[in-house]
């Protein structure tokens, strides 16, 4: 297939798990589609994903790899491995910019170009990521048994953390300089049986799960949690000028209950559209910007 000179019905921009089940819809609908994907699922850095009905504990890679075999086996669908660089309007469409392959247009676009995580700058953090350290106790609380859970303060949304993790394990909140709670917040969370408030420095992250303060202590968990700041994975919904909504930890892709954007013709779903998310919550936003965008080239 001559990509450059291939009109497709939509062009899908991320093949991770909204991206695929967006593809699905239209493919199903016997568009046809073009899916480009870097490959840079969020959630690549952790070995297993939980809380998707059917797939719970299975390895993250291969529910993503299972999604492409599905989505690859309709005649309708071309895949590029690669990275759109730019976006633009483009007669009765839009013209994307491909790293690798020249240009390639589409009559409507899906933006599933998911989300970059900004860490904390603590020693031994990033390297621990998906594993021992984690953001989501829905998706990674429960396999910690019960055991000691230490929070790593960024900012005042620790608190948040802090009131929600007593459900799986013993809770030491570490304030780190970066979150100072005050009266009310701390009663509300010895009530919530969190059992320490340490205001020590933490100099790094070691074991598994070992935080090392500035006092010398060394303190075992079975797991950590932080919150980071959420940056665009992608410049293309800037790019085509879609309108931005200011979540908690980042701004994301504002979107309507057919998950169109703020530019006619774009369509968006996944992490990149929401304040938070997970697997499960992705896939369904991918499926309905898949109908949002079929529904679209029927109707006009």
């Amino acid at each position: 297939m001559n990509m450059s000179t291939t009109q497709f019905d939509a062009i899908v921009i991320g093949g991770s798990y909204a991206g695929l089940s967006a593809a699905l819809q239209l493919a199903r609908a016997r568009r046809r589609i073009l899916v480009v994907d870097a490959g840079q699922r969020r959630n690549r850095f952790a070995g297993e994903s939980h809380g998707f009905l059917t797939r719970d504990g299975h390895p993250a890679a291969d529910i993503a790899g299972a999604g492409r075999a599905e989505v690859a086996a309709y005649d309708t669908v071309a895949w590029i491995d690669g990275s759109a660089v730019d976006a633009r309007p483009d007669g009765e469409g839009f013209t994307v910019d491909l790293d690798s392959r020249g240009k390639v247009h589409g009559r409507r676009l899906v933006l599933a170009t998911g989300v970059r995580d900004e860490l904390p700058s603590i020693e031994g953090l990033a390297e621990r990521w998906g594993k021992s350290v984690f953001h989501c106790p829905y998706c990674h609380g429960y396999e910690l048994q019960q055991g000691a859970i230490g929070i790593l303060a960024n900012d005042e949304l620790a608190f948040h953390q802090a009131m929600l993790l007593p459900d799986w394990g013993k809770v030491t909140l570490f304030t780190n300089g970066r979150y100072a709670p005050d009266a009310e917040q701390r009663a509300a969370m010895e009530k919530r049986g969190v059992l320490a408030i340490d205001d020590t420095p933490v100099l790094r992250i070691e074991d598994s799960a070992t935080v090392v303060l500035a006092d010398g202590r060394r303190i075992p968990h079975a797991g950590l949690f932080t919150y980071g700041r959420l940056h665009m994975a992608s410049p293309i919904a800037s790019q085509l000028g879609c309108e931005f909504d200011e979540g908690p930890l980042g701004p994301f892709i504002r979107t309507d209950m057919t998950k169109q954007t703020t530019v006619p013709g774009v369509f968006a779903g996944g992490d990149a559209t929401r304040p938070a998310g997970n697997v499960a919550m992705a896939v369904a936003d991918g499926a309905m910007a898949g109908l949002g965008a079929h529904r679209s080239l029927v109707f006009g």
